[in-house]
Parts: structure tokens; sequence; C-alpha cells
């Protein structure tokens, strides 16, 4: 059914309801009942007050591979699948960035 949303409205055929009814078909504990997913964010760290400036960070840094280059664009790593055909050797941009 189409509707005319330009035309003026008739009380008539719409009924209104006060707030407080609608307050009522609205179950109460709807808003307590919030899916939180553990598993994201750093909800298994507190770092208050914590003196971290003796602390060492180990990280694995690999070198991109034979079959890897860098896009000139975006500067991320990616498969030489995603290397775009109209890029240059010395420029090389990928498919996403030529877009």
């Amino acid at each position: 059914m189409a509707t005319d949303y330009d035309a003026p409205r008739n009380k008539n055929e719409e009924e209104t309801e006060s707030i407080e009814a609608l307050k009522d078909r609205v179950p109460a504990s709807s808003s307590s009942n919030v899916d939180i997913d553990q598993g994201d964010g750093v909800h298994g760290f507190d770092l208050s007050g914590a003196d971290l400036t003796d602390v060492e960070l180990e990280t694995v840094v690999i070198p991109p591979q034979a079959d890897e280059f860098t896009c000139m664009e975006c500067f991320l790593i990616k498969h030489r699948s995603q290397l775009s055909p109209e890029s240059t050797e010395g420029n090389p941009v990928c498919k996403d960035c030529m877009m």
C-alpha cells in the first residue's frame, strides 16, 4: 500500500496514544539485556597508576616477502595479486587505490 507523506493528516485515521501507554507496551528490562562481547577491547588490562617506563615491548618484524609489494598510495603491504596493471615498477599501486 502506497503512502502519500505529503497529504494532510487526519486525526480520525490515526489513533494517538499517550507516552504512558507506549511505555507500558515496551518491557522495562530490555535495556539491561545488552550483549557485550568480552573478547573485544582491553577488558583484561588495568593500567591505572602503573609505571611502564622500564617495560620493553617485543615485536617481530617480518620483512616483505618476494610475492608482496608496498603500495605507494596507502603504504600497505599487499600481495602481488592486488597490484594494479596501471602502476609502474618504481611506483607500485594497489587495485583499491586505483579505483
